[in-house]
């Protein structure tokens, strides 16, 4: 049997241990940047946003289907072909990014070009009543943003890649999507230290202007005092 060489068993450990973080990295950055899937109840004329913070040149996808409420069953049934949802996206500036109606249940895709919170608003596209019986529409939505929208099955299969290759193409997406992350955080950083010097720059000239305004009154109420003196001839 062969002996280890010294410290091999403690290089072994450290290795071990460096895998076990490098994997605990990996799956923080899984859970931080994963799909946000929820439900939600709208009437026919109602209106429902969502605020998205997006990094620029990122993609988002977002998948929905809707369903009616059934008073003789009691339950949610999907919904008639006749009912569809109107989605519209706006960017931070305002400026529409998308806006398209869709049907019962569909799928939207947009890329964001500008860094920032980004509205997403969804409403029924539909105007007969009969199609709300009970007033409840439920719909549910699932956003995924940056990496998580690539279909990477289906991509090994058009690329023909390994396995490793196809591990090594989801890391450089999700490196990707970190800059863009760190970009992003560095451009919030910045306008949030360009809004901080602009209010200290107003404060600074409130200040000075009211030290001024104080001055001009203290001139103003010593001349006025002194003529009062003046007429009353104490002076």
């Amino acid at each position: 049997m062969r002996r280890a060489p010294p410290g091999g068993r403690a290089g072994g450990t450290m290795a071990a241990l460096g895998e076990a973080l490098r994997a605990a990295v990996a799956a923080l950055l899984l859970l931080g940047w994963s799909a946000h899937g929820l439900y939600f109840h709208i009437g026919e004329t109602e209106k429902r946003c969502f605020i998205e913070e997006i990094p620029d040149e990122t993609m988002v996808i977002g998948n929905y289907r809707t369903q009616l409420w059934d008073k003789q069953s009691e339950s949610f049934l999907p919904s008639t072909p006749g009912l569809g949802m109107h989605v519209e996206v706006k960017d931070p500036d305002g400026k529409v990014v998308l806006s398209r109606q869709y049907g019962s249940e569909g799928r939207f895709t947009f890329t964001s070009h500008t860094p920032g919170e980004h509205q997403i608003c969804l409403h029924s596209n539909s105007t007969r009543m009969a199609l709300f019986a009970g007033g409840k529409l439920r719909v549910h939505l699932d956003i995924q943003v940056g990496e998580h929208t690539n279909n990477y099955p289906e991509i090994a299969a058009k690329d023909k890649l390994t396995e490793l290759q196809l591990r090594a193409r989801q890391l450089l997406d999700q490196v990707e999507q970190i800059q863009k992350e760190q970009n992003y955080q560095r451009y919030r950083e910045e306008r949030f230290r360009m809004t901080s010097e602009s209010t200290n720059q107003r404060v600074l000239w409130w200040s000075i202007a009211q030290t001024i305004i104080l001055i001009l009154t203290g001139i103003w109420q010593m001349r006025h005092l002194k003529s009062f003196f003046e007429a009353k001839k104490l002076v």
